[in-house]
């Protein structure tokens, strides 16, 4: 499968990084990108080991969460075929076309119409914490960690924080 074409924005000064005498620290990162389809799968689990690196955390915690409700955040396999049956999945369990009290201007002023953007947010979460080990994200054989664009294209954020010793 092709690799949906994402255009990634650090923001350096959204960057913090504090630490206690004792060890502990705790570092945190916003990542930006820009997606461009309506429905995408990104695979960040590389950006979010590379973040794990550079917080100098050996052995702690990686907390995800994306600051949209339209989006997500979870663990799967990266196979083309399964990630062509989790976007058909989403399709038939949230359905675009079928009536949304938020895509109708008598009950909302939202003009994206995009109700069904927000339910498969709903339905998959927009946070993920997951074990450090060895300065590096815990993960099984086959899993990988997967942000989840549902209301595409546009702007997106993804706060990380590393904390541990």
């Amino acid at each position: 499968m092709n690799k949906p074409k994402m255009q990634v924005l650090e923001a350096e000064p959204k960057t913090g990084e504090s630490a206690s005498g004792s060890g502990y620290k705790v570092f945190h990162r916003i990542l930006d990108w820009i997606t461009s389809e309506r429905m995408q799968l990104l695979n960040i689990t590389e950006r979010i080991n590379e973040i794990v690196r550079k917080s100098g955390v050996r052995d702690g915690l990686v907390h995800l969460q994306s600051l949209h409700t339209t989006s997500a955040v979870f663990l799967n396999e990266w196979q083309d075929a399964l990630l062509h049956d989790v976007k058909n999945f989403f399709e038939q369990v949230v359905e675009p076309g079928q009536y949304y009290r938020h895509n109708d201007p008598e009950f909302s002023d939202c003009e994206r119409r995009n109700a069904d953007s927000h339910m498969r947010g709903m339905l998959m979460g927009q946070t993920l914490c997951l074990q450090v080990r060895n300065a590096s994200v815990l993960l099984g054989t086959w899993q990988n960690i997967i942000f989840a664009e549902f209301d595409g294209p546009r702007s997106r954020s993804l706060a990380v924080q590393v904390s541990g010793v």
